[in-house]
């Protein structure tokens, strides 16, 4: 059985060193990938002088990174870790157990439940942690309690069936949501959060990245539950077409004289744009289905596949 430790790094020259000598000290059966993200701060070659294989990703953004590192690395287990030296290698080992005996797809690294709140010192993190915690159990049907850690492991079905579409930071909610949808078996470990070491800076912007996880979870919705995405619009037209049309209905009762035609048009505009919506999330809908078991075909090919080698 082999084990993958995915590294993605941009100017983590402060640590990665630290990092990379902790999980081979831990792992010392995984192959550890640093992959660099156009670091200048020379942490490709401090990360190649502790042991490690440096490749690199020259799209700049974390999703990049990670898609490329999906791509390359064939392997049973794959433990990804952020290269700041915020999560301990030491619970690796237990995630690498739950992959290996086939008790989870993806295993996700709890900071929340453990020393998160205590050791972040950005206020703004933690709100945005637990309003988008809120979003996806709320939107998704899940009780999840860490959502954007950066400590995880996976199986090879799931790295070889994630079809990655974000860029930068909002990879971790889209990995959650994936899993969530697929019925990928899921396992949260609580795990020791440390606060960055003086001299290793967050490349985490709480406000344009917030905003882009929010954006990412609306598009999520959509593309995840479409029938319930397009109904919501749809009631919404409808209540805004409600609203309007019954004052000029009272009226015809009262005087029976039909007056503001236009708003009339525009209401019956309004009414066959929410009907068009309604339809547009059941076609949807159905299309998702038949994407859900396609994915489930893929994976009876992987296994398929990955028994043969065996």
């Amino acid at each position: 059985m082999k084990t993958a430790v995915l590294i993605p790094c941009y100017n983590e020259s402060a640590t990665i060193k630290k990092v990379v000598c902790d999980f081979r000290r831990v792992m010392p059966h995984a192959d550890i990938y640093v992959y660099d993200n156009n670091s200048t701060d020379g942490t490709d070659e401090i990360a190649r002088a502790a042991g490690a294989i440096v490749r690199y990703e020259y799209n700049q953004g974390k999703g990049n990174v990670v898609r490329t590192m999906f791509r390359e690395i064939i392997a049973d287990c794959y433990i990804m870790v952020d290269g700041d030296d915020t999560y301990p290698a030491e619970a690796a080992l237990e995630f690498e157990q739950l992959v290996l005996d086939g008790k989870a797809d993806m295993v996700i690294g709890d900071r929340l439940s453990s020393t998160y709140f205590e050791e972040n010192d950005r206020p703004f993190h933690n709100t945005g942690n637990r309003v988008v915690r809120k979003f996806i159990n709320m939107f998704f049907k899940s009780d999840l309690n860490d959502i954007m850690t950066g400590m995880r492991a996976f199986s090879y079905n799931f790295v070889k069936s994630f079809p990655i579409s974000s860029k930068e930071f909002e990879i971790e909610t889209e990995m959650s949501v994936f899993a969530l949808m697929n019925s990928f078996k899921i396992e949260e470990i609580p795990v020791e959060y440390r606060d960055r070491i003086e001299g290793s800076e967050s490349k985490l912007n709480t406000y344009t990245d917030g905003l882009k996880v929010i954006r990412m979870i609306f598009s999520l919705i959509r593309d995840e539950r479409p029938l319930m995405y397009f109904t919501t619009i749809s009631l919404l037209l409808l209540l805004i077409a409600a609203i309007h049309f019954f004052p000029i209905l009272f009226r015809f009762f009262s005087t029976g004289v039909v007056v503001q035609i236009p708003s009339l048009i525009v209401i019956s505009t309004v009414v066959i744009v929410a009907t068009i919506t309604f339809f547009t999330g059941v076609v949807l809908h159905v299309l998702k289905k038949q994407h859900a078991d396609e994915l489930e075909h893929h994976l009876i090919m992987l296994n398929e596949m990955k028994n043969k080698k065996e």
